[in-house]
């Protein structure tokens, strides 16, 4: 999420810069709100940022505020009504437009009570951002202002949610009470920002203000930067965003992203040392732990592996014989670099290994004595319901083989993708690296506990539930046919990250 409050600036085109740097965390769509006071213009569409907009769409958007969204979704459907920022007119002829980055737990009770006032179709798969818009436009009547129906719309969310929001004239942002995602504030020279991660300050030119905290709403207008407190807060920040969500030029909660990757890499080595000539990322998000994992062990640092720098989401769709070939659309090795190399090769997780088993089988062919993979997470057990596609515990890979214990479970992973070794970071040397304290990061997706809990009326969810209370315990991988991934079995999910 991006938002900008600049008079006199060009909005649209801060916005778009702003995106640009935040591509990472959305390839599938991308839209920009431009208010002028009087109205809101929405554009949006299917695509990467670059894709979506031309020089004359930005000039047409013309306004002081400006908020903008690049989508990343694990359920809801791939559909332009589902791209963001979500549009609504208030009852007495206002418009707002909403942009959100997380996941909520309660999607579905606030759901039906959209639909029960009849603001979304009963009946429709809406997204949680859709309901949010939805329900905050509602109470948009005389007398009640945008900061008045957030006011009493936000301590009713329960789940991950940063929020960036507009009525046209004045620019809102919001960040749930735990802080799960990321959300910060900066200083223009004739304006101010958000975004949810630092490295998009830094393309606009803006300066570095503070993190906006968990549980806070601030509102930008020509008075300044005006905050209130909806809900106390509880630091939960997700731990994986230094492992691989965020950009490695971000910062958050006052530790570089790129210096925690770095450790993490150094805390590898040393718990799990390798007998290697080489040691290769796989880029990029690989590579800085990949550098520190070189640096302690004193194994030679090289590129293996050429990644496709072009290569953003593609809707054509391959072949089957083309399709067989596996990762090589995105990455190639070099021959000459790893031919009759024992290779260390470091990647920042490991989720349903089939990345990793044809990633594996391709230095093989390519001449590598020996693959020895480490990996800069702990094994990912568990789904996210704040905001990551991790799926069902059924298609997780530390959850398919033997799960007696965690040796027999590395080992089981290990013969899996056809290592030859494999080796993950513990959580407790991940968390170090972090420089936070455990209790202030959510490390569900490894652990199993939820800070907020998980949502009714999801099936993953409810297998989550049993997993936990021992009703499908004993079992070595949870059945398919329990973990259902079609749009139409997740709706309650809705992430829009």
């Amino acid at each position: 999420m991006f938002g900008v409050w600049a008079p006199g600036e060009e909005v649209a085109k801060l916005t778009y810069f702003g995106l640009f740097a935040l591509q990472h965390r959305g390839q599938e769509a991308a839209g920009i709100a431009v208010g002028d006071g009087d109205s809101i213009v929405v554009f949006k569409d299917m695509g990467l940022v670059s894709q979506v907009f031309e020089e004359s769409a930005l000039s047409a958007l013309q306004g002081d505020v400006a908020v903008g969204h690049t989508r990343y979704s694990t359920a809801g459907g791939t559909h332009w009504e589902n791209v963001q920022p979500m549009f609504r007119s208030t009852p007495e002829g206002g418009d707002v437009a909403l942009c959100h980055n997380g996941n909520l737990v309660n999607y579905r009770e606030l759901h039906d009570e959209a639909a029960e006032r009849g603001l979304i179709d009963p009946e429709s798969a809406s997204s949680d951002t859709a309901v949010m818009s939805a329900l905050l436009a509602e109470k948009m009547t005389s007398g009640v202002s945008l900061l008045d129906s957030a006011r009493e719309l936000l301590p009713r969310i329960t789940g991950a949610f940063c929020l960036t929001f507009t009525d046209g004239n004045t620019l809102y942002a919001a960040r749930d009470p735990w802080g799960i995602r990321p959300l910060c504030l900066g200083r223009l020279e004739r304006g101010w920002v958000v975004a949810s991660e630092t490295c998009a300050l830094d393309i606009v030119g803006a300066s570095f203000v503070r993190e906006i905290e968990p549980g806070e709403m601030v509102a930008v207008d020509a008075g300044g930067v005006y905050s209130e407190r909806f809900a106390e807060t509880r630091h939960k920040g997700c731990v994986f965003e230094y492992v691989y969500l965020a950009r490695p030029d971000s910062t958050i909660r006052g530790r570089a992203v790129n210096a925690t990757r770095l450790d993490i890499g150094r805390r590898l080595a040393r718990e799990y040392p390798a007998d290697g000539d080489l040691v290769i990322p796989v880029p990029e998000s690989g590579t800085p732990a990949a550098v520190g994992y070189a640096q302690e062990s004193g194994i030679p640092f090289g590129q293996g592996l050429v990644k496709n720098a072009y290569v953003g989401r593609t809707f054509i769709q391959p072949s089957q014989t083309l399709r067989q070939l596996g990762i090589r659309l995105k990455l190639n090795p070099l021959k000459e670099v790893i031919a009759g190399k024992k290779l260390v090769v470091v990647d920042d997780s490991i989720v349903r290994g089939n990345t990793q088993r044809a990633l594996i089988r391709m230095l093989r062919e390519a001449g590598a004595a020996e693959v020895h993979v480490r990996i800069a997470s702990p094994p990912v057990k568990w789904p996210c319901f704040y905001g990551i596609d991790f799926a069902s515990p059924g298609e997780l890979i530390a959850n398919a083989g033997d799960t007696r214990s965690e040796e027999k479970m590395v080992e089981s992973v290990c013969r899996a993708i056809g290592a030859d070794s494999l080796g993950f970071v513990s959580i407790d040397q991940m968390v170090e690296a972090s420089h936070q304290r455990r209790e202030d990061l959510c490390v569900a997706c490894f652990d199993g506990r939820y800070p907020i809990g998980v949502p009714e009326g999801n099936p993953h969810a409810d297998l989550v539930r049993r997993l936990q209370s021992g009703q499908a315990a004993g079992t070595a991988t949870i059945d398919y046919e329990d973990s259902p991934t079609t749009p139409a079995d997740r709706t309650a999910q809705h992430s829009e990250g």
